[in-house]
């Protein structure tokens, strides 16, 4: 899986993650929606990384997942940071995966 970040997107998600160690997690969040294929793409802000993570190609950051997890993705994707609307979108070349997707602090 490859990931790229446009600008917009580093800047607010460095203004989330601030000065703080920190890994980004790209998951399918289907908490609360009833079925484990009925998920929504979503980026958490995480303490460290699990044995259980893989890492995705990712520029600036390096962004983990899981593998479970990756049948619901892409293997090039663009995650975008959209002012307006305020939050992200995670698009392909073939599909928009979440325009208003969401980055969740789950920091400790």
């Amino acid at each position: 899986m490859q990931i790229t970040y446009t600008e917009a997107a580093q800047t607010e998600i460095s203004k989330v993650i601030g000065e703080h160690q920190a890994e980004l997690k790209l998951v399918f969040d289907a908490e609360g929606c009833g079925c484990s294929v009925s998920g929504v793409p979503t980026l958490w802000v995480v303490n460290e990384r699990h044995p259980e993570d893989l890492t995705a190609d990712s520029e600036p950051r390096d962004t983990l997942y899981e593998k479970k997890h990756e049948v619901f993705f892409d293997d090039l994707m663009n995650i975008d940071w959209n002012p307006a609307k305020r939050a992200f979108s995670l698009t392909s070349s073939g599909q928009i995966f979440n325009n208003m997707m969401s980055l969740i602090d789950k920091r400790t």
